[in-house]
């Protein structure tokens, strides 16, 4: 088990070095920031020394090892806009997506899973029906359309909740959180149910599928027969075995809301990272830019080690790649 995370862990080592390279280049073909940081009217000498000063007078290879050895140290360089090292603006900002990113998931998981289960039990029931009907809506449905829905319908007519922002937050660890404050809470709920729906709606259709596809299985024929009851039939047997694709998809769209929140971020004026990458973007802010994405690839591979060994303890039987019998 050891050597397999240890194994893993050199694997996330060598994805991370090769994001740097693409990261890198990808950022340095999408414009001149120096365009946007200088006024028209400066002259070349003014030019010049704005060049020199981040370093953008260097052939692009030393500018890339410059900036390896500087990642290396946790520097990833200094935002052009704040004036402060860029991966202490992405840390300030991670917490509000983060909790955003939570909050949907965990509702994506209330309602998909039971949803899911039920859809499976009863393929021909009328409700069955609707609900599949209704996941193929969450499916089509644009993220940014739903978002303006909910702000029109509860923000706007109703008056039920706040249409944006981020609201009072609480101190915890340290870290400002709105979920702990009544007000922010409220702020929270309508941009987290707009990015749980296609979430919602993907683990509720996988988890049917699972059930569908488990039932008439030998073992769960045998555990009837056994004269167990039908509650745990479905709550250990069922649920046990359709639940490895169930993390899957589960990991693999948290880590998504983290880092491709944007359109939700920007609808509802949430302070998170991905309202700041799109304002970055606007200025050509390269080391915020630069942090944002590696601060993502890292997020992806964390989730991706996790769900592995999360595997293993749903399921003895699933070893990690590599491991012994």
């Amino acid at each position: 088990m050891t050597a397999a995370v240890v194994r893993r862990l050199l694997q996330a080592v060598m994805v991370m070095l090769a994001m740097t390279v693409i990261v890198f280049i990808a950022i340095n073909v999408i414009g001149d920031p120096v365009d946007i940081l200088i006024s028209p009217d400066a002259d070349q000498i003014e030019r010049a020394r704005v060049v020199q000063a981040l370093g953008l007078d260097l052939p692009l290879w030393q500018q890339y090892l410059r900036f390896l050895w500087a990642a290396l140290h946790g520097d990833l360089g200094e935002s052009y806009v704040y004036n402060e090292p860029a991966i202490r603006v992405i840390l300030e900002r991670l917490p509000a997506t983060l909790e955003l990113a939570v909050a949907a998931i965990l509702i994506a998981i209330v309602v998909g899973v039971p949803l899911g289960l039920y859809a499976g039990l009863r393929p021909d029931g009328i409700l069955t029906r609707v609900i599949m009907t209704v996941s193929i809506l969450g499916f089509s449905l644009p993220t940014f359309w739903v978002g303006l829905v909910l702000i029109m319908f509860f923000g706007v007519q109703l008056g039920w909740l706040p249409s944006g922002g981020r609201g009072q937050t609480a101190e915890l660890f340290g870290v400002q959180w709105a979920f702990l404050t009544k007000d922010g809470l409220a702020h929270l709920i309508l941009p987290a149910v707009n990015l749980a729906l296609f979430d919602a709606c993907l683990i509720l259709r996988l988890t049917r599928a699972g059930v569908a596809e488990v039932l008439p299985l030998d073992f769960v024929k045998f555990a009837r027969a056994k004269g167990l009851k039908e509650t745990r039939v479905i709550g250990v047997h069922v649920s046990k075995n359709i639940m490895i694709p169930v993390v899957t998809i589960i990991g693999l769209e948290f880590g998504s809301i983290v880092a491709f929140s944007v359109v939700t971020e920007s609808v509802f004026s949430w302070p998170g990272m991905g309202k700041l990458i799109i304002d970055s973007i606007n200025v050509l802010d390269r080391p915020i830019i630069t942090a944002y994405l590696m601060a993502t690839v890292a997020f992806f591979v964390i989730i991706n080690l996790v769900v592995d060994l999360t595997y293993t303890a749903l399921d003895p039987r699933v070893r990690l790649q590599g491991e012994g019998p």
